[in-house]
């Protein structure tokens, strides 16, 4: 088994998790304040737990299997087998001083999903870059200068990459809006060799690229890049991820995905067929 996949079924082992006790502490009716107290914690902790963001002790989860009722041994046990495979150490957790927490927890579920839907304005999608548009993307976003953090950086975004031809590789439908491809991110040549890279990776069987043209509207857009992620699990609910300057967004409420799935039926309903985009792509090419 690969890192990667090794790494993602420890992601999905805490979102399972954090399912089961939520839905225990529910049928108990017992309140997150009430929950937390048992256990010598806060009610945001055990949000936290519940949402697979943070790892689990054994004897916590143990004194909420209490507090819920769950007697049966085999019941306990079940669940508390997920504990450690939930705490197993993940690939990026080497690249913690490069990598803040709220950005290490969308690798996590990255590598977790069947599918990845994304919708970018500024920038060619991660799973989809170079490393030296990584590099100048990066660089010019101005908070990194330092030269080894930045490539500490780079190879983060490069082992993420691998995530698209792993074994069970997940699903990307990716949508890029054209001023993204005309915004010379380190010059001609990279912008170059970039487009060459995204008409390569658009061959493979589980990518489908599209490119907003600049002659749309764009509304089903108007807030902005998102990117919507879906999981094979039916315990697990699909997570919107929203990223900002220095923190970021994940919804999870039914309602608000449904919109963002809406969002996306529209730009794709916008944006160019797979071919119309590699024939985009060929001529903003020529023009570099």
């Amino acid at each position: 088994m690969s890192t990667t996949q090794a790494g993602g079924g420890a992601t999905v082992r805490r979102l399972l998790l954090g399912t089961q006790l939520r839905k225990l502490r529910e049928a108990r009716g017992v309140s997150r304040e009430e929950a937390g107290y048992s256990i010598r914690a806060s009610e945001s902790k055990i949000s936290r737990m519940e949402l697979g963001r943070v790892g689990f002790k054994e004897r916590d989860v143990a004194d909420l299997l209490t507090l819920y009722g769950v007697e049966s041994e085999h019941e306990r046990a079940t669940v508390l087998g997920l504990v450690q495979d939930a705490n197993a150490s993940s690939w990026w957790h080497e690249y913690g001083d490069v990598l803040p927490t709220w950005f290490q927890n969308y690798v996590g579920l990255e590598e977790a999903v069947a599918e990845i839907f994304g919708y970018e304005v500024q920038f060619v999608h991660g799973l989809l870059q170079t490393p030296d548009y990584a590099r100048a993307v990066i660089a010019a976003g101005g908070h990194v200068t330092e030269p080894a953090e930045i490539e500490r950086r780079v190879e983060v975004r490069l082992k993420r990459q691998a995530l698209l031809t792993a074994e069970r590789a997940p699903r990307l439908l990716a949508v890029l809006d054209e001023a993204a491809l005309r915004r010379p991110w380190g010059g001609r040549e990279l912008m170059r060799n970039q487009i060459d890279r995204l008409l390569e990776l658009s061959d493979l069987p589980n990518v489908r690229f599209r490119v907003l043209p600049l002659g749309s509207a764009g509304l089903s857009a108007e807030a902005g890049a998102f990117t919507l992620l879906g999981f094979a699990e039916p315990e697990l609910g699909d997570v919107v991820y929203l990223e900002q300057f220095t923190t970021a967004l994940y919804l999870d409420k039914p309602a608000e995905v449904a919109e963002y799935r809406q969002a996306m039926e529209g730009l794709l309903a916008d944006s160019l067929d797979p071919e119309p985009t590699r024939d985009l792509l060929r001529s903003v090419r020529q023009e570099l």
